[in-house]
């Protein structure tokens, strides 16, 4: 049995994903702005040998494009928040070993300026940097920049194609091995001749380069991607390394990932090119009593209006509420189809309704047990082919520093999680190179513009 990776699933801000924590004393993302609160808790991941940190991001506000954003704010959801890639440099510094995944849509950048920064972050962490690729889900974020309104849903990614199209010219094409020189004698830094115009012309982007950062450890940051709709599964067979699921159960887990294995091979990839990560939050006691008390009191904190105004799946674009008694699969969304249908299917033997949301919302991706209960239910993950954990944080730093001290060495035990590190960059942690495999589609880059001075 091999081990597990687990990345720690975090955001730039107070209230991410289990709503209303940010309430009880010991919790410090109330203090998200204070970067000693992330150095803190990136050392400490990288004592209990996590392989990343991944940083979740949203460039709008959840709700109704023109809603009242009251309860965002008064949740703390997502509202204030930091821009994560900001935060990278600071913990790349204060680490060596630990990943960083942060998330980017293809809204927010232009490709150009987006690639020129990733390489700046790989350099700087030397080579520890994935890009989890997101089109947005929010009305509220295409307005902020500049558009009518959210691009159709599988649109967005024709969008993110091209755009990631132009990310891979520019990092595996445009300076080719052995540009860099540094020859002091011979007063060259760069050879001209090995550094090329992409000259991209597409239907968003025009783009001729060249790539002004020499290639990074990695050249492309590892890949992360969290589509499961079936626009989303074709576009992380033919793009993604790693796909994170929210799943809720390990059976259909286990259909998302056997189905979008299937489309990589199509896509002329193997099987084994994408790993899977389940996003799951853990309540841990010496017992199964002491663990049942501790989610008592984490329920005392949750905040159902936060849950609620997160996923949104009750409230009709306009505003409006659904009744109670509408069923999921009858709401038509133009953001996260992939979540609304896991939701509908965490209700096994009916059909979910919108008044089956709270309760839903609040119990779903939990594990409660003993770390020996908790690691029999990640091998039942393990089987269905998950290849890693996103850890959702309650509290932070205490949900991390709870299954470092008490999960893991039963893991660890169990060969489920790893004793120490592999040296070098995180595609090689995770894959054992440093660079894309020939069988991506951004290799197809490498020395295709020789013609270019």
């Amino acid at each position: 049995m091999s081990a597990l990776h687990f990345n720690a699933f975090v955001m730039n801000t107070a209230s991410h994903i289990n709503h209303g924590q940010w309430r009880h004393p010991d919790s410090r993302q109330t203090d998200f702005e204070d970067v000693d609160v992330w150095i803190d808790l990136a050392k400490r991941l990288e004592d209990g040998l996590f392989d990343a940190m991944f940083f979740a991001d949203v460039v709008g506000v959840y709700g109704p494009a023109d809603g009242d954003y009251t309860p965002n704010a008064r949740q703390g959801l997502q509202i204030p928040s930091n821009d994560p890639a900001v935060l990278l440099s600071a913990l790349a510094v204060n680490t060596r070993d630990l990943g960083f995944a942060f998330t980017s849509s293809v809204l927010q950048e232009h490709p150009f300026a987006f690639a020129r920064k990733v390489s700046t972050l790989d350099h700087i962490s030397r080579g520890r940097i994935a890009w989890n690729i997101v089109t947005s889900a929010q009305e509220s974020a295409a307005r902020n920049f500049g558009l009518p309104g959210l691009v159709e849903h599988d649109e967005r990614y024709r969008w993110a194609e091209e755009y990631v199209d132009v990310t891979y010219k520019l990092w595996e094409g445009s300076w080719d091995e052995g540009a860099l020189v540094k020859d002091r004698e011979g007063g060259v830094y760069a050879d001209a001749s090995k550094i090329h115009r992409i000259n991209h012309v597409g239907e968003r982007y025009r783009v001729e380069g060249p790539h002004l950062p020499s290639p990074s450890p990695q050249r492309t940051p590892l890949l992360y991607q969290a589509g499961a709709s079936g626009a989303g599964r074709a576009f992380a067979a033919r793009n993604a390394e790693a796909v994170f699921l929210a799943a809720p159960t390990p059976a259909i887990a286990a259909e998302t990932i056997v189905e979008t294995r299937r489309l990589a091979v199509e896509a002329g990839r193997r099987p084994e090119d994408i790993k899977f990560f389940q996003g799951i939050s853990f309540v841990i006691g010496s017992t199964e009593e002491e663990a049942r008390r501790a989610e008592a009191e984490l329920d005392e904190y949750a905040s159902l209006e936060g849950y609620l105004t997160h996923m949104n799946f009750g409230t009709r674009p306009d505003g409006t509420p659904y009744p109670p008694e509408t069923q999921l699969k009858d709401i038509h969304t133009n953001a996260s189809q992939s979540i609304l249908e896991w939701l509908r299917r965490s209700v096994p033997d009916r059909e979910a309704t919108v008044a089956d949301l709270g309760k839903v919302l609040l119990s779903r991706g939990r594990l409660v047990g003993t770390p020996e209960t908790i690691a029999d239910k990640l091998e039942e993950w393990q089987r269905a082919g998950v290849d890693g954990i996103n850890v959702v944080n309650w509290r932070i730093p205490g949900s991390y520093i709870e299954f470092i001290d008490h999960v893991l060495p039963e893991l660890q035990r169990r060969g489920l999680a790893q004793t120490e590190y592999t040296p070098g960059t995180l595609r090689r942690k995770l894959f054992g190179r440093d660079h894309l495999d020939e069988r991506h589609p951004a290799s197809r880059y490498r020395g295709a513009f020789g013609g270019e001075a």
